[in-house]
């Protein structure tokens, strides 16, 4: 952890927590450091042919007697002639005025993506890249630590993440050394153009730079001198799906790791790795992780 990770005020968003992937339903799962502006939760599924609705609980708590609190009460129903989707809030053990949206986006036998968005004032929601609906919050976001999952719905992935805006930067106070491991873990943008990860001494060169083409569909290296070097393996990045980026520092240079696949290495000397001070990450993603 880098000393700027220290000096944050709210210690809990560094917290990390990996995707779940194809939880049993229900799941209920505790949202490491809660809910605040900025999160955001990512959920990938699909819609069982027979399906008569599900809904995705933000709970204040996960006990069963008393029922807990729910600030955001999201429940896509489809046993009616025209399916809908139901938001409220219980409170004290009582709903309150429920709002109605119609026209979901959500298709029986269907696979979909739903993200929810949290603001200041109203969580934002958008199913399979496209808004659907905000909902203005009736209980403080802050007494959200829990999400819970119920109904007719096969998950294929839930998400946690922190927006941060690219092009995105941190110290390395030490540089690298042998042993030494950074982890990047982000959401892959609907039309995605690039990803890039450059590795910056303390002069501002850049002596290597990791970059993804979805244009091409290519990895390479590029160094300092603009010399690239491309890397022969599977392109393993995919529109709107997490990936996983692992630099792996050893002598004589670096390996990479793109979701769990060993992707091959990259050379560079001792004195090189010791005199790196930064890290930089542009491109068509959204970052929630970056840990080392």
């Amino acid at each position: 952890m880098s000393t700027d990770e220290h000096l944050d005020p709210i210690p809990d968003r560094f917290i990390l927590q990996p995707p779940v992937f194809h939880p049993v339903v229900p799941y209920v799962t505790t949202i490491f450091g809660g809910l605040y502006a900025g999160k955001m939760v990512m959920l990938q599924g699909v819609v069982p042919l027979r399906a008569q609705r599900f809904q995705v609980d933000f709970q204040c708590g996960c006990c069963l007697h008393p029922r807990p609190d729910i600030a955001f009460h999201f429940n896509p129903r489809f046993y009616t002639v025209k399916p809908h989707v139901i938001c409220n809030t219980l409170e004290g053990g009582l709903w309150q005025r429920e709002i109605r949206w119609p026209g979901v986006a959500l298709q029986k036998g269907a696979s979909f993506l739903v993200l929810f968005l949290f603001e200041n004032e109203e969580v934002k929601v958008s199913v399979n890249g496209q808004h659907f609906l905000r909902y203005r919050y009736r209980l403080p976001l802050s007494r959200v630590d829990t999400l819970g999952i119920f109904g007719d719905i096969l998950v294929k992935a839930v998400g946690f993440l922190n927006i941060n805006e690219l092009p995105c930067s941190r110290t390395l106070p030490r540089g690298l050394w042998p042993g030494q491991v950074i982890v990047v873990r982000g959401l892959v943008l609907k039309e995605p153009k690039d990803f890039t990860l450059s590795l910056r001494d303390g002069a501002t060169h850049v002596p290597v730079t990791l970059r993804a083409s979805f244009t091409d569909r290519t990895l390479a290296w590029v160094s300092s001198w603009g010399r690239k070097k491309l890397i022969s393996a599977p392109f393993l990045f995919y529109p709107q799906r997490f990936f996983e980026v692992l630099l792996m520092c050893q002598e004589g240079g670096l390996k990479l790791a793109l979701n769990g696949q060993g992707l091959g290495a990259t050379s560079l000397d001792q004195k090189a790795l010791e005199q790196l001070r930064e890290l930089r990450i542009s491109g068509s993603v959204h970052l929630y992780c970056v840990h080392y």
